[in-house]
């Protein structure tokens, strides 16, 4: 297969493409795992595509970068070789393992978020992306601040050390784990850095996560580096659990069409519009699996 700046628009030869790999790669699978080890036939068929997909857009980007394509260009062609893989990923999946609405929801979900970071990726903004705190740093960077500003009140050497002694008691009660600060994305547009939580929605289940994400947001605001939380949600309609997070005061949270609004403006690409005009789920995906969506009622499932 020919790779060029034309290799945006060949839905056509890409979905061809990864269809005949995956012939390629299900004789293999079905050579190594037997009929009812269809969780290791699909687990081993999503690696050996998402290989085939790592190793064109690895050409896209030598190819672009030896030709001087721009990244609007090379992201144009990295989504459309994205898309196509995902579409032959999801009806190989299914060939072994039959979705059913629950994890055919999640899937849908789960592709989502990555394909909304490739614009940060391959940027049309002037970005950065920067690597995310530890929470190991952070802690001893509070208590160095704590410590500096008792040692330096007029008390005794015991007063100070009981003083000390307390905080990191406290440390030790609210703390009683390690505190994940890396988040979905990190990025500095104009100046500032910005930390992003994707989620395809809020299901009913969501007070650890929200209470997780309220903790984490509150010890972004508390660095020095004027961190903006932002969550982006691929569902219009949310629950409380949402609400909760957008009326925190430390959240700026988007949903829907607001959540393509605003990776439209940090990343200078309008993917919103490019979904719009590229993908079709029930056209592109092969008879078979769309049989299969519609008589299960699947189809609610397909929107981005």
């Amino acid at each position: 297969m020919n790779i060029s700046k034309d290799t945006a628009k060949n839905k056509a030869e890409l979905l061809k493409y990864f269809r005949d790999r995956a012939s390629e790669f299900l004789a293999e699978v079905n050579g190594e795992f037997g009929n009812t080890e269809y969780k290791k036939k699909a687990k081993k068929l999503n690696t050996l595509l998402v290989r085939a997909r790592t190793i064109i857009i690895e050409i896209i980007e030598q190819k672009g970068k030896k030709e001087n394509w721009t990244n609007k260009e090379i992201l144009e062609c990295v989504l459309m070789v994205t898309y196509c893989n995902y579409v032959v990923m999801l009806e190989v999946r299914n060939s072994v393992w039959p979705y059913e609405y629950m994890t055919f929801s999640r899937r849908i979900g789960e592709l989502w978020e990555p394909f909304c970071k490739l614009t940060f990726e391959y940027p049309i903004n002037d970005l950065e992306l920067f690597v995310p705190p530890l929470f190991a740093d952070v802690k001893k960077q509070l208590a160095d601040e704590i410590e500096e500003y008792i040692n330096g009140l007029k008390l005794t050497d015991e007063e100070k050390g009981q003083l000390i002694k307390y905080y990191n008691k406290v440390w030790s009660l609210v703390m009683s784990g390690e505190i994940q600060l890396e988040l979905d994305l990190h990025f500095i547009f104009e100046g500032k850095k910005h930390v992003v939580d994707f989620k395809s929605g809020f299901g009913s289940n969501e007070k650890g996560n929200t209470n997780r994400l309220l903790l984490v947001a509150s010890i972004y605001h508390n660095l020095e580096d004027n961190y903006e939380p932002l969550i982006f949600v691929r569902a219009s309609e949310n629950n409380n659990y949402f609400n909760t997070l957008k009326n925190s005061g430390i959240w700026s949270a988007y949903s829907g069409t607001e959540t393509y609004d605003e990776l439209h403006k940090y990343s200078g690409f309008d993917i919103r519009t490019w979904i719009t005009q590229n993908i079709n789920w029930t056209e592109d995906l092969d008879d078979a699996f769309v049989q299969h969506i519609e008589a299960n009622d699947l189809t609610q499932y397909l929107t981005w």
